[in-house]
């Protein structure tokens, strides 16, 4: 069992950090294009909007029932309704700073426009997609938990939290320690997680800092 739980963990962590790492490099790009240039605003949204509007839970069901089991899908399954999430909040973040002095001043002196985003824009998004990176990391690490509890998550033969305590369902009464472990390994993941991403925000965000 501890052994199970170690390595179960080990393919938590990589789910986790995976799609959070993943989601915050396709919303910046998705983000940044859509909230600079304002034609692609209403179509990219549109689609963003819609996959929004589906449950992450459904959705990745849905993915998992197209797709084969493997770690490798569950990351991609996880991926996708994270994405959106992430363009909108970079997006929020673009349409306000791309009215600001300096980008106006920097768009006068005839730089282009990469630069501008590169230079001006993607510097002051670092901070808050650093913190939103920490709860889409624990967010992933439950949800890769629910699929594998309900099957649809990481093959039997790989041993993760979600099918650990999946497996232990039928021995629960005999056994509770069998779901107890992984459990609280989960839990504790999670809120160390969520943790990190408020320190993260008060270290991060220079008016909480004075404050404290």
């Amino acid at each position: 069992i501890y052994s199970r739980t170690l390595y179960g963990g080990r393919i938590s962590l990589l789910v986790g950090v995976t799609v959070g790492v993943a989601s915050l490099a396709f919303g910046i790009l998705i983000g940044l294009v859509t909230g600079y240039f304002r034609g692609l605003d209403r179509i990219v949204m549109r689609v963003m909007d819609g996959l929004m509007a589906i449950p992450a839970i459904l959705l990745a069901l849905a993915l998992m029932a197209l797709l084969k089991a493997s770690v490798r899908n569950v990351i991609i399954a996880l991926l996708i309704p994270e994405i959106p999430r992430v363009v909108r909040v970079v997006r929020a973040s673009v349409l306000s700073l791309r009215e600001q002095t300096m980008v106006e001043a920097a768009r006068a002196l005839g730089a282009e426009s990469p630069r501008i985003l590169r230079v001006y824009i993607l510097p002051a998004l670092v901070a808050p997609l650093i913190v939103q990176g920490t709860y889409i990391c624990a967010s992933a690490m439950l949800f890769e938990a629910y699929l594998s509890f309900l099957g649809a998550g990481t093959p039997p033969n790989i041993p993760s939290w979600g099918n650990i305590m999946a497996e232990a369902r039928s021995m629960f009464q005999l056994a509770s320690y069998l779901i107890f472990f992984p459990g609280v390994f989960l839990s504790l993941t999670v809120l160390a997680v969520n943790l990190l991403g408020d320190g993260m925000r008060d270290a991060l965000d220079p008016r909480l800092a004075r404050r404290m």
